[in-house]
């Protein structure tokens, strides 16, 4: 017996969960990951950087990496999340594909479609798509779906969204009734809750709705009196609602400043045994704050808690939206400190609640030592808050401060470069900063971003002010890339747009 349990407890016996193997692992874990890295890095770098098709191919070649599912899917995400050059990450994407016995990842697929839309370049989607459905068309599901709607609804028609819906037909066995909520959902998010409703009242017909269908459309009504109606119509299906059925119904009525029904419908939720979640909370918090009861709705961040049920950065954000209303910046100070003491980290919705106030205060100073907390905890911007910076730094003039958040979205890969960058360029050719036009210029191109006709009609009457005509030309040049595409993008967009009638 003794010599059996000392084959365990020997210190010279190394078992599978031995400490010595776990970190020799953990060390190979480590190293791996640094590796994987760096060759995302270098790849991401070749389909950035080069101009030529011929050239990403070689290059790729070159560079000996192993192009494996991991590493194409963190290069596209790379592309997706620094606004890279869109045509370069799609041949990137084909000539990987190429290769024998190759398969993408959904993800891979997802990711190249919406890098695609973003860039309006619709007929490239299809080409995808296509291809898609010969090696795999099970890859083609409801979030596919939605990622390419999400696009063509953002720059198209609700008419042309919904043909774009139905040519889906020819990549998918069945449109099903999760097909029909991605459309809708596609519609609540990029179009209206009446374009949601008109298609859901047109296309119910052909499919089954169920509790999500009703989920989806519930969310954003503003008009209470049309979201009960749709309410009644779920339980007229035989449809029972859910705790995210109530929550929407409580979020309309707290949005329109009736707090009294909402209180109502907690209480009949709860007589079901449904009881509030964080997001009932979070709405009361709003509609609270609407009402002019801000004290009142930090409150309910402490029966939260008693409730045991801990406050998300949403509900902290909802009340310090609340405060910044009221002009109380002190009280939402306070609540977004306290929501860090809790270990919650600020959103961009968070850092957007202040610098909206500072731009109507017209405190371009504090908007500024703000902007330098957010970036030290790695907080990105979104482009409201991008939009808020740059408008009050052109209105005072501050050029440095203008370029350091160009810099920032260039090198971070956050905020949208197109409307950014026409209030700088304004900035930069009103103070004679013709260098840092030029500079800012070339770096949106080579992000794939086409500056806009106004921005180069300005730095090119500065540059013919100069003589600087060589200078002139490169930039004509690179506007040229673009001259084609815009036009054609133009054309598609007038020939599809709908009859004034239509919804």
């Amino acid at each position: 017996m003794y010599s059996k349990l000392s084959m365990f407890i020997s210190p010279h016996r190394q078992t599978p969960y031995s400490p010595v193997i776990s970190f020799k692992w953990l060390v190979r874990s480590i190293s791996s990951e640094k590796l994987v890295a760096d060759d995302v890095e270098t790849i991401f770098q070749i389909v950035n950087k080069s101009s030529e098709k011929h050239n990403v191919k070689e290059s790729l070649k070159a560079s000996g990496i192993f192009l494996s599912n991991d590493i194409i899917d963190k290069v596209l995400k790379r592309v997706r999340f620094s606004h890279g050059n869109p045509l370069q990450a799609l041949e990137f994407f084909d000539y990987t594909s190429k290769r024998s016995g190759f398969f993408h990842t959904s993800f891979s697929y997802d990711t190249m479609l919406y890098i695609l839309g973003r860039s309006r370049l619709f007929d490239k989607i299809w080409e995808v798509l296509a291809d898609l459905r010969r090696k795999d068309p099970s890859l083609i599901t409801a979030r596919t779906l939605m990622v390419v709607l999400g696009r063509v609804a953002k720059v198209c028609s609700v008419r042309m969204t919904v043909e774009s819906f139905r040519k889906f037909r020819r990549y998918v066995s069945v449109l099903d009734t999760e097909c029909y909520n991605a459309l809708f959902r596609t519609l609540c998010q990029e179009k209206s809750m009446t374009d949601a409703r008109k298609v859901y009242h047109s296309l119910k017909r052909e499919f089954k709705p169920n509790i999500q269908t009703f989920n989806i459309l519930l969310s954003g009504w503003k008009s209470a009196e049309e979201a009960e109606a749709f309410f009644s119509e779920m339980l007229t299906l035989g449809i029972k609602p859910d705790i995210v059925s109530y929550n929407c119904l409580v979020d309309v009525y707290c949005k329109n400043r009736e707090m009294k029904k909402a209180y109502e419908l907690v209480e009949k939720m709860k007589e079901e045994e449904i009881y509030p979640d964080i997001f009932t909370y979070t709405s009361i918090i709003g509609g609270l704050g609407l009402v002019g009861q801000p004290d009142k709705a930090r409150d309910v961040l402490k029966e939260m808690k008693e409730n045991s049920c801990y406050p998300d950065v949403p509900a902290y954000n909802a009340a310090i939206r609340n405060f910044c209303i009221a002009k109380r910046l002190g009280d939402a100070h306070d609540l977004m400190d306290e929501m860090v003491s809790n270990g919650l980290n600020p959103n961009p919705t968070s850092y957007n609640l202040f610098f909206r106030y500072y731009y109507w205060a017209n405190d371009f100073k504090s908007a500024w030592s703000l902007y330098g907390r957010m970036m030290s905890t790695d907080c990105l911007a979104n482009t409201q808050s991008c939009m808020f910076l740059i408008r009050l730094f052109r209105r005072h003039e501050q050029v440095e401060m203008a370029l350091v958040l160009w810099r920032d979205m260039v090198e971070k890969g956050f905020g949208s470069y197109t409307l950014v960058s026409d209030i700088l360029f304004d900035l930069l050719c009103d103070m004679g900063k013709l260098d840092d036009a030029e500079r800012c210029f070339l770096e949106m191109v080579e992000k794939g971003q086409k500056p806009s006709n106004a921005s180069f009609k300005r730095i090119k009457v500065l540059m013919e002010l100069a003589n600087q005509h060589e200078r002139l030309r490169i930039l004509s040049e690179k506007m040229a890339i673009f001259g084609r595409a815009v036009q054609l993008h133009a054309r598609e967009e007038s020939a599809h747009s709908p009859p004034s009638y239509m919804y």
